[in-house]
């Protein structure tokens, strides 16, 4: 993630090149195809970054109520006058701002599918290098005029094979397709470095403004935030932008980063190693036994295993995989979040109430597998199936036989306590559905905690529905 902090420099932007083109044998996923115009090649896998400026300066408002959401980064950038390359999907179009005006906007033909794994990634990211046209190995196919602003993510026209034919597909893998013409148009006028800002959903503005609301339960979780996951709105919070341990809530993250990263059809053979590092036992991960990576959600999601994290960390590499962790974290806007381990056990893994907000709603929004899966429920993408017995995983999500349940992971160390991160699904008096995120660090109860403040949302702004058991 270099965003622009390189752009005043030259010398240092001179000495990143030269870096990056020693790793440049090893350190894609794409290999690159003929006519290459602004090549810069694959710096993003072998340099860290931890310089957070461009995040701050376009997180500056002071938002108490509202969250911060990525179409307000967009208000500051044409505010502030900043070049970048916005890309909305709810609205299916590329916008390319230069000094605050928009200098052009393209349709956006295909995007990826959130409810099988392909949807399409999103956050502030920047773009690491262009090519007339890239070959993705996975697929087989070549992508003209592709920009690359994101681990296996490109913004691109109409892919084709190798004898010329054109791929016509509903659903592009995640990439982000445009027409020839438009693609070629993108290409050329933008810039190498140049920010990327891809919106998933606008907020939706809804009225919570209500007078006479009880007083709020007393928790026991020294910091919390209850807010609603599609307009952003704080509904109680306490310390929300204070650091924590998080524990295994760390695994949502990386699920994330794995699954954004990583063919998820591969297979990796479990070691000895793996089992070792990995603070726990689960009774199917076996020595010597081959597991899909997507099969190794489960474990990891339900049984919160520890042993799995380390697995799933091996295929892209220890090191490589925390650093994605911390990348993806300023990509999304959680500013104040770290992470050392994949599994949480490290007390060094902390973060915020707020910085998890952002975790969640962007699972919500374009991972949504990831909190099917918390459920129980079999995601049946790449085959249905799994090598583990999922009823026989002891699932520590504890709301999962409620139906307004949506998805969610707890977490416990010594130095944590209790953590949590829940979605729930609440009807207001006019029967509209509305989603909200329970967040609880350092709780003595989360159980306890979550169930007092579920009621003081019934009873101040939503009605209880009947449903069938």
């Amino acid at each position: 993630m270099l965003f622009l902090l390189f752009r005043k420099t030259k010398n240092v932007f001179a000495f990143l090149i030269f870096i990056a083109l020693v790793f440049w044998a090893g350190a894609g996923i794409f290999i690159y195809g003929q006519g290459v115009e602004k090549e810069i090649a694959s710096i993003y896998y072998t340099i860290e970054f931890p310089d957070t400026e461009l995040l701050k300066k376009a997180l500056k408002k002071d938002r108490s109520i509202i969250l911060d959401s990525f179409e307000d980064i967009a208000e500051e950038f044409i505010s502030d006058k900043t070049d970048f390359l916005q890309v909305n999907l709810s609205e299916m179009k590329v916008s390319l701002y230069k000094m605050g005006l928009l200098i052009k906007e393209v349709p956006i033909v295909t995007k990826g599918k959130v409810d099988n794994w392909g949807g399409s990634a999103v956050g502030l990211y920047r773009i690491l290098s262009g090519n007339k046209a890239s070959y993705s190995n996975t697929s087989d196919i070549y992508m003209p005029y592709a920009l690359h602003y994101y681990g296996k993510y490109y913004i691109h026209g109409i892919p084709y094979y190798h004898g010329g034919g054109k791929l016509d597909s509903t659903f592009s893998g995640g990439c982000l397709r445009l027409s020839d013409e438009d693609a070629q148009s993108i290409y050329k006028t933008a810039d190498l470095s140049m920010p990327v800002l891809v919106i998933d959903k606008k907020k939706d503005h809804y009225d919570y403004s209500k007078e006479d609301l009880t007083e709020f339960p007393k928790l026991s979780a020294e910091s919390y935030l209850i807010a609603d996951l599609d307009s952003n709105y704080v509904l109680a919070e306490k310390d929300s932008s204070q650091q924590f341990p998080i524990a295994s809530l760390a695994k949502l993250m990386t699920a994330l980063v794995v699954a954004e990263n990583v063919n998820l059809e591969r297979s990796i053979l479990i070691t000895q190693k793996m089992l070792d590092d990995g603070y726990g036992i689960t009774e199917e991960l076996e020595l010597g036994k081959r597991f899909r990576i997507v099969e190794l959600f489960y474990p990891l999601l339900i049984e919160s295993s520890n042993d799995t994290a380390e697995a799933l960390s091996y295929f892209l590499g220890k090191e490589k995989t925390i650093r994605l962790m911390n990348e993806k974290a300023i990509n999304i806007l959680m500013e104040q979040t770290k992470f050392t381990d994949p599994s949480g056990f490290d007390a060094e893994n902390v973060s915020t109430a707020k910085d998890l907000f952002y975790l969640s709603r962007y699972i919500f929004n374009n991972r949504s597998p990831i909190f099917d899966i918390t459920k129980k429920k079999k995601v049946l993408s790449f085959g249905g199936n799994i090598s583990f017995d999922i009823e026989k995983l002891w699932n520590k999500n504890v709301f999962i036989i409620d139906p307004t349940f949506i998805g969610g992971k707890t977490g416990y160390i010594p130095e944590a306590k209790n953590t949590a991160v829940f979605l729930f699904k609440f009807y207001d008096e006019e029967g509209a559905e509305r989603n909200l995120a329970f967040i609880l660090l350092k709780s003595e109860n989360i159980k306890t905690d979550t169930q007092k403040t579920y009621l003081w949302l019934l009873k101040n702004y939503f009605k209880l529905q009947e449903y069938e058991i």
